[in-house]
């Protein structure tokens, strides 16, 4: 799956052209290289997304093209 989509479906952003933004500024990396919006995720990888001076780290677990919002939560785990 796409890390953009991915970024939206598992609501780790809220909008897929906000997700695409944040990729194309180079504040979102896949297993520590930065990554471009159409980059392939797949169950395993650590995500790092930049907030401000904020960053999340999420370890990827299940890969789904549509989820439930509550649901969302399962398809990844914040890793410190």
């Amino acid at each position: 799956m796409r890390l953009d989509k991915y970024l939206k479906v598992s609501r780790l952003i809220k909008r897929r052209t906000v997700a695409n933004e944040a990729c194309d500024a180079g504040r979102v990396t896949v297993n520590g290289r930065v990554a471009k919006a159409g980059a392939d995720v797949k169950a395993g990888d650590e995500i790092s997304i930049a907030f401000g001076d904020k960053t999340m780290k999420v370890r990827v677990i299940s890969v789904a093209d549509t989820v439930k919002k509550e649901e969302a939560k399962e398809m990844y785990e914040i890793v410190l």
